[in-house]
């Protein structure tokens, strides 16, 4: 079964290599021909850090590493004179990061860049794949990128709660009513997880979605509809799909131009708690928002992260910000296990003391049952019972 790739980031890099043949544009020779040797190797998972995942690099990280190691290349080439990038020396390289961060260094159209730790990551990677092939041929290379920032700035979001995304949807059209309760339900990725569910994946009457391995970033699991469910079953009715149709077809830039618009009109264009204004809301949001509104309701940690695909607790923070969270703490929870083991002593005693008290009763019954039979019988026969006065 076909993966669909929303954004087609398989055909721009096969495009690309086809297109250089065997020399990259704009930058040096040597460059050049460690830049192809390098994504060549990423492509079939050899001489990777021993810090990161084994295997090939799939196409997005490949598409990434190329642009912004030309991007470095072409840099230190206009700033420092080097021709080749494994020249670079480690006081250049703080310096040219120092002005990326505070704004000397800027992007093409001005403004300033925020994801620098992303460009530094991306150099480390580089430069520890030239020191692991270079130490198979027995040449030892320092690593200056050690005292480097990788510390990664968090992105603004928009957070909207359970009432805002009613608004929403009572404003939307009816498609987009469908995808955003699915978006909020499931806290699916967007678009590539979400852009290929078939009707198929759906089961126990559509309250129940099997996300598959094949299309994962981290896992395939299968999770509870909560919210949606009634709504995907009418959906799917309505538009006629068939098993192995696709849930939701539009292509993920126009779903989220649409978006922004509808977000502009309903909520307005103030900034949400998340740092984001509400006319920047996209797909991506909705797994944020997902998290916050799951996140006091399962009472297990994994739980929540089987559901959303992570494989580290520390994602349930960067992605809920804790935001939406209350003091949920009572009266039962101030017990400490000490006053709790003694209390339940005392209801064992109790219980015990209980039962001991019904059998004596039992036995008296009995006993009393007994005496008037026999008085009973007495009385038949003739036999005079004397009355003892309490004088």
């Amino acid at each position: 079964m076909v993966k669909i790739d929303p954004y087609k980031h398989k055909e721009k890099y096969l495009n690309w290599k086809n297109k250089i043949g065997v020399s990259v544009p704009k930058i040096s020779k040597e460059n050049s021909e460690l830049l192809l040797k390098y994504l060549n190797d990423m492509e079939i998972g050899i001489n990777v850090s021993i810090c990161t995942k084994k295997g090939p690099r799939g196409y997005v990280r490949l598409n990434t590493l190329k642009s912004r190691l030309i991007y470095l290349m072409i840099k230190f080439n206009e700033r420092y004179n080097k021709t080749k990038i494994t020249e670079i020396e480690e006081e250049q390289l703080h310096d040219f990061f120092s002005k990326m961060s505070n704004g000397e260094i800027r992007k093409a159209d001005g403004t300033q860049y925020k994801a620098i730790a992303d460009y530094v990551k991306i150099l480390k990677s580089f430069l520890h794949w030239w020191i692991k092939v270079n130490r198979k041929k027995g040449i030892d290379i320092r690593d200056i990128t050690l005292d480097l920032n990788t510390k990664q700035e968090k992105p603004d979001w928009v957070y909207l709660t359970e009432d805002q995304i009613k608004k929403l949807c009572n404003k939307a059209k009816y498609e987009y009513k469908v995808l955003i309760w699915f978006l909020f339900d499931t806290g699916i990725r967007a678009p590539t997880e979400l852009m290929n569910i078939r009707v198929s994946d759906f089961y126990n009457d559509f309250k129940e979605l099997q996300i598959r391995e094949e299309i994962s970033k981290t896992f395939g699991r299968r999770i509870k509809l909560m919210l949606c469910s009634d709504l995907i079953r009418e959906y799917i009715m309505e538009k006629k799909l068939k098993k192995d149709d696709y849930l939701f077809k539009s292509r993920p830039w126009n779903v989220n131009r649409t978006l922004k618009r509808l977000a502009k009109n309903v909520l307005g264009d103030e900034v949400s708690p998340a740092g984001q204004k509400y006319s920047e809301l996209t797909l991506y949001d909705f797994r944020h928002c997902s998290c916050c509104y799951w996140l006091p309701r399962y009472k297990s940690e994994s739980a929540l992260k089987y559901r959303f695909g992570w494989k580290k607790s520390d994602k349930i923070h960067y992605y809920s910000e804790l935001l939406g969270m209350k003091d949920t703490i009572n009266e039962d929870d101030l017990l400490t296990d000490i006053t709790k083991s003694e209390m339940e002593k005392r209801l064992e005693k109790s219980e015990r003391e209980k039962i001991i008290m019904q059998e004596q009763m039992s036995t008296m019954q009995v006993q009393f049952a007994e005496i008037a039979k026999g008085l009973a019988e007495l009385k038949i026969m003739g036999v005079e019972i004397p009355y003892q006065s309490n004088k």
